[in-house]
């Protein structure tokens, strides 16, 4: 019999001929009285490391700008217009910003309005995921499930982001847990409810939230005790759930004509079903549709996450980041596999390491050989399987361990201190951090898996769970120590305006404290040692380039007003707060807008062309949604980005462009600078736009609107003046 000390059954000893026999498909449901404040205490935790110093952390200008246009006008928030004059969208599907937007509208833009939704989103995946393991592999494993995911670096990271992931891994854990709820109870209503979640999984990053189905389909089908006939028409009720809560919006809008919606940021042909199939479909995996040329040389893929690749997880820029836990949890889900395989068809407890492992596969074969965009913090996807692996096949490895049976006794000592080395391995990479760690993790993991042998034998069970508590301490100890560097480090969130946030330390790669890159120059001329997305040095550690050619930082480029010889350390624009959540404060120099952070544009020019605005819709147009996010933040007006986020899109033509000044809607246009180069980056549309501007406007001088220009200075970018006279 267990001893009421022990905190994880046990199966009694067997013959050395044959494996231990399987636990039970479902623990029994008397919860220990530690389980609920063991649940309690990580989800303080997380909402800590989530949250505290928020404010002063980088958010994405792109989506905050989007965000706040959407409490302006109902139309840009079904959309997901980046402006409220809903010249283009956001190159997401709406879902994420949505729910943001009902937030800010309820409450005020600000940073907790906007960020509380995701906060909650987050501490709902550890949630559910807790619930979930726990239901079929015990509340041990569901607590370590829970910790491992609350403290995975990168998930920290983008959980402290207004990036739609952490939207985004909530609805695919939920779809996940409801599907082995279906296959649990025989119901119809989780299977649909599954189907549902993936769908808006799907509206908010497209085809990324469909990673993971090949898993839930596999596990229906072949562990449900329905009937065939049940499956098939319970798979197509499902199917048909999934269709209506995938598509609704890409069909919505494809049913408003293309002359009264917004341009689809990221699509080809203004289409919400190009961007489907492009840029966010396969373009991802493949490379092209605007996602760089390939993971191997200087495309989007190579870019933010290193050469595509099986060793892509383990590589300088995602070592840190994801790849703590992933031996320990292939191992686990092998072994658990093993051991479960004598099991029943219907066996619960292989359908829920499946199912995991199935997640944790495909997201990791998916992200590791893509070619296209990949950003570090898309392999916050993968964390959930890992963490549960972790936790379930934890505990069916030390269930196991304790069975006697000499074959199964040397397989979690292994996968523990596989996980010691691989930890001490990327903690030695950061150079100079934390230096004392690496020996501690060695120690105490040596001295965790000497003890599991020590008192294995015997009556020792607290000395036995003592040594397998240091093993799990030992486990997490880098990974928390990279968690904890966005909210306790020298940097409160990630940098390039929390376009690509990390954690922990730099590693030779895009790392650094809190994120974003090892070396970067902000907007604004704040250095950081390199330089920011379309500047004159685009060359990254590791030989990777940032996307599009040549170009020059977005907007503007000079430093905030009052900022000394444009250096300002963490400048204002990126790193400030929301006066009091308002929506109408004042932003820096004056300026009127929603934040007076996560903007970065030039005071003084804001300032100039609102003076000068004249009754035009739009404040200005630029090359790119990073440099119209910030001047929206900063001014509050709708301002158009005539070329998308990478500087590639085709929304602004000249024939667009001659009958927005013929009709008074637009003065101002700013060519050059941005991703991608901006008009005459490459295109000849652009190119025949750059040239009929300068033809036809009138240069606005910088020294018109800047008191710091000089004649000896040269501007980044080119202001120019149209009136409805310079239409011909």
């Amino acid at each position: 019999m267990t001893s009421a000390t022990d905190p994880l059954p046990h199966t009694p000893t067997v013959s050395a001929d044959r494996p231990p026999p399987a636990p039970p498909s479902a623990p029994p449901d008397i919860a220990p009285r530690w389980s609920l404040p063991a649940l309690i205490a990580i989800l303080v935790l997380a909402a800590v490391l989530y949250a505290w110093n928020l404010s002063g952390s980088s958010l994405n200008s792109f989506y905050s700008a989007a965000v706040y246009s959407g409490t302006q006008s109902w139309k840009a928030w079904f959309f997901g217009s980046l402006d409220a004059g809903n010249f283009m969208t956001v190159d997401k599907p709406p879902f994420a910003l949505m729910v943001m937007g009902l937030s800010c509208r309820l409450f005020g833009f600000g940073t907790w309005q906007m960020m509380a939704p995701e906060i909650a989103a987050a501490l709902g995946a550890i949630w559910i995921l807790h619930a979930s393991v726990k239901r079929y592999f015990g509340h041990a494993a569901a607590a370590i499930a829970a910790l491992v995911l609350a403290l995975t670096p990168i998930t920290v990271a983008i959980d402290r982001d207004n990036n739609p992931d952490t939207i985004l891994v909530l609805l695919m854990v939920g779809g996940a847990a409801l599907a082995l709820r279906s296959v649990r109870t025989d119901r119809l209503l989780p299977l649909i409810g599954s189907a549902v979640c993936f769908g808006l999984a799907f509206n908010t990053k497209m085809l990324q939230g469909y990673i993971a189905l090949p898993a839930v389909f596999a596990v229906y089908v072949f562990a449900s005790r329905l009937g065939w006939k049940r499956k098939v028409v319970n798979l197509a009720l499902a199917a048909v759930a999934l269709a209506v809560s995938s598509f609704w919006w890409a069909t919505a809008v494809s049913l408003v004509p293309a002359d009264d919606r917004p341009y689809i940021g990221g699509s080809t042909d203004g289409s919400a079903w190009n961007l489907i199939m492009g840029y966010n479909g396969l373009g991802r995996v493949l490379g092209g549709e605007g996602n760089g040329a390939g993971g191997g040389g200087g495309g989007g893929g190579g870019t933010f996450a290193g050469t595509a690749g099986l060793g892509r997880m383990f590589n300088d820029v995602l070592g840190g980041q994801i790849s703590w836990l992933i031996p320990f949890a292939f191992i686990a889900l092998v072994a658990g596999l093993v051991l479960r395989g004598r099991a029943p068809r219907t066996d619960l407890t292989r359908a829920a390491l499946v199912l995991w492992g199935g997640w944790l596969v495909l997201h990791y074969l998916t992200f590791a050989m893509a070619e296209g965009t990949m950003h570090p913090y898309y392999t916050t996807a993968l964390a959930p399987g890992i963490a549960a692996l972790s936790g379930a096949g934890g505990v069916l490895l030390w269930r196991a361990f304790r069975s006697g049976d000499a074959r199964w006794s040397w397989v979690l000592p292994a996968g523990l201190a596989v996980t010691g080395i691989w930890a001490i391995v990327l903690l030695r990479r950061a150079t100079g951090w934390h230096t004392w760690l690496w020996p501690a993790v060695a120690v105490v993991m040596v001295l965790a898996i000497v003890g599991l042998f020590v008192f294995r034998s015997g009556n020792r069970v607290r000395l036995l769970a003592v040594s397998a508590a240091a093993a799990v301490v030992a486990s997490l100890a880098g990974p928390t120590a990279y968690a904890a560097s966005p909210a306790f480090g020298s940097s409160g969130g990630g940098m390039m305006g929390g376009t690509n946030p990390t954690a922990g330390p730099s590693t030779g790669g895009m790392g650094g404290p809190g994120g974003g890159f090892g070396g970067g120059r902000m907007p604004g001329g704040a250095q950081q040692g390199g330089e920011f997305p379309g500047g004159g040095n685009r060359q990254l550690p590791g030989g990777g380039e940032l996307p599009g050619g040549a170009g020059e930082l977005p907007q503007g480029g000079g430093a905030p007003s009052g900022a000394p010889d444009g250096q300002s350390g963490q400048q204002d624009g990126m790193n400030g707060e929301f006066p009091g959540g308002g929506a109408n404060s004042a932003a820096p120099g004056g300026t009127s807008g929603p934040r007076r952070g996560m903007a970065g544009a030039d005071s003084e020019l804001i300032s100039y062309l609102e003076k000068h605005q004249d009754g035009a819709e739009w404040l200005i147009a630029v090359s790119n949604s990073q440099s119209a996010g910030q001047m929206i933040l900063s001014s509050g007006k709708p301002v158009i980005s005539m070329f998308g986020f990478t500087g590639s899109d085709k929304a602004m033509t000249l024939a667009k462009l001659k009958e927005l000044v013929h009709k008074g809607e637009l003065h101002y246009i700013q060519l050059g600078g941005g991703m991608g180069g901006g008009p005459g980056g490459g295109s000849n549309a652009n190119q025949e736009l750059t040239t009929w501007v300068q033809k036809h406007g009138t240069s606005v001088k910088e020294s018109a609107y800047s008191k710091t220009s000089s004649t000896s200075s040269t501007s980044s970018s080119s202001l120019y003046r149209l009136d409805p006279s310079d239409v011909s």
